[in-house]
């Protein structure tokens, strides 16, 4: 061999030698699963913490309402209503790939509703229904409430009666506690369709006494103090999940390598794509019908889809800011893929970028007076767009994450929507 031929030769073997040197040092920069889990029960529990905390402030402001009730305490009630909103939402990413949440999170979340099982509605909705035979059973206008051969005693309106109505008879509308229930009962129904406005329940609906409106006043303030003790009561109970016994994050540290990272990824696809841009959001577009969109009596889904996504970003970024201004960070599924699928990974957290553009987007057009209601309406056309915006990232988004996950090859297993996989189908 030549001088040149060798010297070459050298070069290349040395290329070789630097390459794999460069790849070893990038494994060894990986995150181990076991600390990227770790930062993720962390982030779970600052956040569930967060929830329970809002959700006392907004308890306090229910009672000061119902002890006074008047538009003043009422749009109090509101806001506090609107604030704790906020960082449940941002706890949706640890639904679906953990069992234990998905359990409690129909106590707390579950949605649509059909609100005639528990007040008064407009007579436009109707008075029964062939899937529901509690539709309009109004258990704040009736002690006792009695549906084929079941009867229900009503008379006392408390955590226990309102536990025994979520879901009866195996109806998942039968929303009976939970963030939309007390959303229900602080805005009433809203009226409005695709135009402007949102509920519009008058704070003398919870009059004691003469100057009452609508009946049954002191059964509704029973109902609202019972339903916000009770989210309060749920929402603590979801913290403890992820305390360090609790049974969420135990679960999780039990699994070991790189498929222990399944349940994260799980997650953020999900509700990127099955949850949020298929039931919450195309379903709603493809009809036209703002009954679908998520929370529906205050007009404020643009922060609820926001929040989602905005959570799925710290999630994924393992960095979340307490409502206190404490840091909760550390090791994360990104850091985790930038040493193992660096391409891969990269262009997923282009994703996740981008996708939190178009909510802000969203966001900014509902805070400047486009409700989300209006923006799902038919022959919108700029507001289905910015809508659609949003549903196209969520789902390309998706398609990052499976990319992530088959290149670590960790399997995991998204859930689908008819209105994204088989619209079609989807009728009113």
């Amino acid at each position: 061999m030549s001088r040149i031929w060798a010297a070459l030769a050298g070069v290349g073997l040395c290329a070789v030698v630097a390459g794999a040197a460069i790849a070893e040092e990038k494994e060894a920069r990986a995150p181990a699963p076991k600390d990227v889990l770790k930062t993720y029960a962390d982030i779970a529990q600052a956040m569930y913490g967060d929830a329970v905390a809002t959700a006392k402030d907004l308890d306090a402001k229910i009672d000061a309402f119902l002890a006074s009730p008047t538009d003043a305490t009422l749009a109090e009630a509101r806001k506090g209503w609107i604030a704790a909103r906020a960082p449940y939402q941002q706890t949706e990413g640890f639904r679906f790939g953990n069992p234990a949440v998905d359990d409690a999170e129909g106590k707390v979340n579950a949605w649509p509703l059909d609100e005639g099982l528990i007040d008064y509605v407009d007579a436009k909705y109707g008075d029964s229904s062939d899937e529901n035979p509690y539709f309009a059973a109004n258990v704040i206008a009736n002690p006792k409430v009695k549906v084929g051969r079941r009867s229900i005693d009503a008379t006392k309106i408390n955590a226990r009666l309102l536990n025994s109505l979520q879901e009866v008879g195996e109806v998942e509308a039968n929303v009976a506690t939970g963030y939309h229930a007390i959303e229900f009962l602080l805005w009433g129904q809203d009226l409005n369709g695709t135009g402007p406005g949102a509920g519009d329940r008058k704070a003398s609906d919870y009059v004691q006494g003469s100057g009452c409106t609508n009946g049954h006043c002191d059964r509704r303030a029973d109902y609202l103090r019972a339903a916000s003790d009770l989210l309060v009561a749920d929402l603590s109970d979801m913290e403890k999940l992820w305390t360090a016994k609790g049974k969420a994050r135990a679960a999780l540290m039990k699994r070991k390598g790189a498929a222990a990272l399944a349940p994260i990824f799980t997650g953020l696809g999900s509700l990127s794509y099955g949850e949020l841009a298929g039931e919450r959001m195309k379903l709603g577009l493809i009809l036209h019908d703002p009954e679908e969109e998520h929370d529906c009596f205050s007009d404020n889904t643009h922060n609820s889809h926001y929040n989602d996504i905005v959570g799925m970003t710290e999630i994924w970024r393992g960095h979340y800011t307490r409502l206190d201004g404490t840091k909760v960070e550390g090791p994360s599924p990104k850091a985790y893929a930038l040493a193992k699928a660096p391409e891969q990974a990269e262009e997923l957290d282009d994703l996740f970028s981008q996708t939190l553009s178009k909510a802000q987007a969203l966001k900014d057009k509902a805070d400047s007076g486009m409700a989300y209601d209006q923006m799902i309406g038919e022959g919108n056309a700029e507001g289905n767009k910015t809508v659609q915006d949003v549903i196209d990232g969520l789902v390309a988004q998706t398609r990052g994450i499976e990319a992530v996950t088959a290149k670590l090859g960790v399997k995991i297993t998204v859930e689908g929507s008819d209105s994204l996989d088989a619209p079609e189908k989807v009728s009113q």
